[in-house]
C-alpha cells in the first residue's frame, strides 16, 4: 500500500527532479516570511546607500556575506583582494553582528545590517544591490579563492559568444588543511535538478534581474540551499558554463554546512 501511495511522488521526481520539487514546496511553505524580508532588504539598501555612500565602480563586485567569523572573514577578504584581476570592489555585508577590523584597501567596502536576519540570501542581495558592476562574484566568509579565480572566470565570460555565468571547480579541503577532493561537474540543467553540485563560491555572473538570491528562511533541514536555487534559476533564461579549473578552496567542515546565521 505504501509503495502504491509513493508511486506518484516517484514519477514526479523522475520527471522534474527532487530538488525542483522540494524548492516548489519551500516556496509554498516559507513564502510569508520572504515578503517581509524583501521589504527589509530594500529598506536596508536605501539606508546603507545614504549612510555609507556609493560603492566604488568596478568591473566585478565580489560580495562576501558574514556573521561572527572575524578571522575567517579577514582571510577571505585577503584572498579576494589578492586576485590578479584588479578591477574589482569587495563588498562585505555583515548580518547585524558588527564588523571586525579589516584590511585598509580602497577596493574594500564593508557595511553592517541594522539587525540580524538569519537569512544568507538577504545579506547577499543587499551586497548585490549596493553595487553597479558588470559582473558579480560571491565568496563565503569561511572559504578562499586562488589568485586566478576571477581571471579564469572573466576569460570565459568576456570571450566571443561567452556565457552569462560561469562556475569553476571547487577544491574541497578538510579543517586540517588537507585536500578532500575536487568537485568539477560540467553544467547540465537536467542533472542539476537531481544533484546539488552548484555552489556560488565558484559562480561569477553577468548582472541582470535574475541575479538575486532566494529570501526564504532556510533552516539546516531545508533543502535545497540558496546557492543551488540561484544558479538553477539563473540558468533558466541565461547560459551557464563550467570552467574545470579549481580556483576555490572550500572548507568541508560540519560546523560550516548549512549555517543558521544566528542572532
Amino acid at each position: 500500500m505504501r509503495r502504491v501511495a509513493r508511486a506518484p511522488w516517484e514519477l514526479l521526481k523522475r520527471a522534474f527532479g527532487w530538488l525542483v520539487l522540494f524548492e516548489l514546496r519551500n516556496k509554498v511553505l516559507l513564502a510569508p516570511s520572504a515578503l517581509r524580508l524583501r521589504h527589509f532588504e530594500t529598506a536596508e539598501t536605501r539606508r546603507l546607500t545614504a549612510v555609507a555612500g556609493p560603492v566604488p565602480a568596478a568591473l566585478v563586485a565580489t560580495v562576501i556575506a558574514t556573521h561572527r567569523r572575524p578571522e575567517q572573514l579577514r582571510a577571505a577578504v585577503r584572498s579576494a583582494l589578492a586576485q590578479t584581476v584588479r578591477d574589482q570592489v569587495v563588498v562585505v555585508v555583515d548580518d547585524g553582528a558588527g564588523l571586525p577590523g579589516l584590511p585598509d584597501d580602497p577596493r574594500l567596502f564593508a557595511v553592517s545590517l541594522a539587525r540580524n536576519t538569519g537569512v544568507a540570501g538577504v545579506v547577499r542581495n543587499v551586497g548585490i544591490r549596493l553595487t553597479r558592476s558588470r559582473y558579480v562574484a560571491f565568496l563565503d566568509d569561511d572559504n578562499l579563492w586562488e589568485p586566478d579565480h576571477l581571471e579564469q572566470a572573466l576569460a570565459v565570460l568576456e570571450s566571443p559568444h561567452g556565457p552569462d555565468g560561469v562556475y569553476t571547480a571547487l577544491r574541497r579541503v578538510l579543517p586540517d588543511g588537507t585536500e578532500h577532493d575536487v568537485l568539477s561537474v560540467p553544467f547540465d540543467r537536467r542533472r542539476a535538478a537531481r544533484e546539488s553540485f552548484l555552489d556560488t563560491n565558484a559562480f561569477v555572473a553577468r548582472r541582470n534581474r535574475a541575479l538575486r538570491f532566494s529570501r526564504l528562511r532556510r533552516t539546516p533541514e531545508v533543502l535545497p540551499r540558496e546557492d543551488w536555487e540561484l544558479v538553477h534559476r539563473y540558468s533558466r533564461c541565461h547560459s551557464v558554463r563550467h570552467v574545470p579549473h579549481a580556483t576555490v578552496r572550500y572548507l568541508v567542515n560540519p560546523e560550516s554546512f548549512y549555517t543558521t546565521w544566528p542572532g
